[in-house]
């Protein structure tokens, strides 16, 4: 039984972060930059700070028996030309040291300064320096070294994912970071979790199978248990925002085969006790999975849930628009693709990836291209969907599904019309969809 009363509940009273904490940590943040604002040397290099992970992400949850939680924000410097990666690091760490508030909570990790308040959270400082040739990254210590990111090129893509799966992404998030916690059977970093967690959602019906939290726990599970089951060794893990840099050197073989192992485990939990039509017997193989603090919610909670209960549903259809799941395909999942969009160079344009520079000008070229773990030989299906009154004027909403006949897996296209609009491919292997991704576009 899906028992969602029961689930509204347990996120509100167990799983997510309330809103003081997440208020004291917001004041809290803006102490900690108005003191390097403020600072004689890193002063000057201030530009700004930028959630970062599980805060930016709203995934953040409460600690466990009493631990603390963590929240990270990026501190946007400018670059100074004669610094060595590391100095980035040791000199944000003689801020705080120089501070009477922080000079006792300051340690210096890899690629932060944590700042603790102990035995309840503790703040990631992370130096994020845009150097001049236009890379944006982060430092690691060790290696005295600078690593790629793309800190809002992530926030984007888990919104776009989360909004396919009708908000409950989030909640799948949150939910899979508490298991980690409570039961400590297995260890990944969040930012990995939400990846692959990430990468599952599909665009294969998406109004039924993420329909409510419990439907989309499954789901994402059995998803993700298929994709594991692919590869008994670790495979790159690249960071969806910017694909040329992974999380691999944040995880080990051997955390990464019992992660395997456990959420084969879970999935099957999880699937039993979704199965399961005797209420108090589901509520049993729930609590196998949560924990007793999974129970039945106050009267009030379930009337609160029964309220803000919807079915969510599928955005207007356009005149010529075309539905994957209308072709005729069976759906088996389990593999992943990737859509990698690049903006073309054009006299006085920014170009380069489409992740990095978020939005794009009218009459502008874009090139689409894919990476996918499907063995060949299979089909690739593109679609492209327009949005906005331009492009309704015109007759140009769009919405076809077209087969990539010539198997070259690019698709170019132009920026005509202002809007969000999105790309999405299909690969489809003996009338079975193994994989599916979806990119927004924004035109402005």
């Amino acid at each position: 039984m899906k028992l969602l009363a029961y689930f509204s509940a347990f996120l509100t009273n167990t799983v997510n972060l309330n809103q003081t904490r997440l208020d004291q940590l917001d004041n809290r943040v803006a102490a900690i930059t108005s003191t390097l604002k403020a600072d004689s040397q890193i002063g000057d290099l201030y530009r700004t700070h930028i959630p970062q992970g599980s805060w930016a992400h709203r995934t953040i949850i409460k600690p466990f028996n009493n631990h603390e939680f963590d929240a990270d924000t990026l501190l946007h410097l400018d670059e100074v030309e004669d610094w060595k990666p590391k100095d980035y690091l040791r000199e944000v760490r003689a801020a705080f040291k120089r501070s009477a508030t922080y000079k006792s909570k300051v340690t210096k990790k890899n690629r932060c300064c944590r700042i603790v308040y102990a035995g309840d959270c503790h703040v990631d400082v992370v130096p994020y320096i845009t150097l001049s040739d236009g890379r944006e990254v982060i430092v690691n210590y060790a290696e005295n070294d600078f690593e790629d990111t793309n800190p809002q090129g992530f926030t984007d893509w888990m919104k776009e994912k989360d909004s396919l799966a009708n908000g409950q992404l989030r909640r799948v998030i949150r939910l899979l970071k508490y298991v980690r916690d409570y039961k400590q059977t297995f260890s990944v970093p969040s930012v990995i979790l939400t990846t692959l967690l990430g990468e599952r959602i599909q665009t294969w019906h998406e109004a039924t199978r993420y329909s409510d939290t419990p439907t989309a726990l499954k789901t994402i599970l059995a998803d993700l248990s298929a994709w594991l089951n692919l590869y008994p060794f670790m495979p790159p893990l690249p960071d969806p925002s910017c694909p040329e840099t992974t999380f691999n050197h944040r995880w080990n073989q051997e955390q990464y085969e019992n992660f395997r192992k456990k959420i084969n485990l879970y999935s099957s939990w999880v699937t039993e006790a979704y199965d399961e039509e005797d209420k108090a017997l589901s509520l049993a193989a729930w609590q196998r999975v949560f924990g007793s603090s999974f129970q039945q919610p106050s009267s009030v909670q379930k009337s609160l849930t029964a309220s803000a209960d919807f079915q969510p549903i599928r955005e207007t259809r356009a005149p010529h628009e075309q539905y994957i799941e209308e072709f005729g395909f069976s759906w088996q999942g389990g593999h992943r693709v990737q859509i990698n969009a690049q903006v073309l160079p054009k006299s006085g344009f920014r170009h380069g990836p489409l992740r990095r520079l978020r939005r794009v000008s009218v009459l502008q070229s874009l090139r689409f291209t894919i990476t996918t773990d499907v063995p060949e030989p299979y089909d690739l299906y593109w679609k492209v969907r327009n949005h906005g009154p331009e492009a309704a004027a015109l007759d140009q909403l769009r919405g076809e599904i077209a087969l990539d006949e010539d198997r070259s897996r690019t698709r170019q296209e132009s920026t005509s019309w202002k809007g969000q609009h999105f790309v999405e491919v299909y690969i489809v292997k003996n009338g079975r969809v193994l994989a599916t991704d979806h990119h927004d576009v924004v035109i402005s």
